[in-house]
């Protein structure tokens, strides 16, 4: 498969920002292959098209499975494997949320929770405590919020967050006339 000049610096670039989210370069520039490809593809032809040892390109698809940002597809007539990722924004960008609450927000609201029923709280300064306490009722208000904004429609959450938008606006103006 070739790619166009558009794709390629898609994936590329894809990659280059999945490193940056702590995503590995490689599984970023595979899942930006298979949302712009216009068909399921099997893993040979992901490790020729973006020149990768075929093992770099199962354990990639393995990650990204884990994410369910990659589902298995079968074609009639080959017996390989296929791949492909949903083309709705909305709902990768709800799977990618999901998965990093479930990998790195929810333990840290454990380890807070378990912080502030521990018996060595006692040991802690009260400034240290009502860090910990406002750290947790920080995050459990953004977890709140993001839960109620990803429950919405596309559609409403769009307009939602054009609501904000121009809400964010006219308070930055207000505070600038003052």
């Amino acid at each position: 498969m070739n790619l166009t000049p558009i794709t390629q610096r898609f994936v590329l670039h894809w990659g280059e920002m999945g490193s940056r989210w702590g995503v590995n370069r490689t599984v970023a520039q595979i899942h930006a292959l298979l949302f712009l490809s216009d068909a399921p593809l099997a893993a040979d032809e992901i490790a020729e098209t973006l020149a990768l040892a075929r093992s770099n390109v199962s354990n990639s698809l393995k990650e990204l499975q884990a994410w369910r940002l990659a589902r298995v597809v079968h074609l009639m007539g080959d017996r390989r494997d296929h791949f492909e990722t949903s083309k709705d924004v909305w709902e990768l960008f709800r799977l990618i949320v999901e998965g990093r609450r479930q990998r790195e927000i929810d333990p840290t609201l454990t380890a807070l929770r378990d912080f502030l029923m521990s018996p060595d709280l006692a040991q802690e300064s009260k400034g240290s405590v009502q860090r910990i306490q406002q750290t947790l009722e920080f995050i459990e208000t953004l977890t709140t919020w993001a839960d109620e904004m990803l429950r919405l429609k596309p559609e409403t959450l769009m307009k939602t967050l054009g609501v904000g938008a121009r809400i964010s606006r006219t308070i930055r103006k207000t505070r600038n006339l003052n």
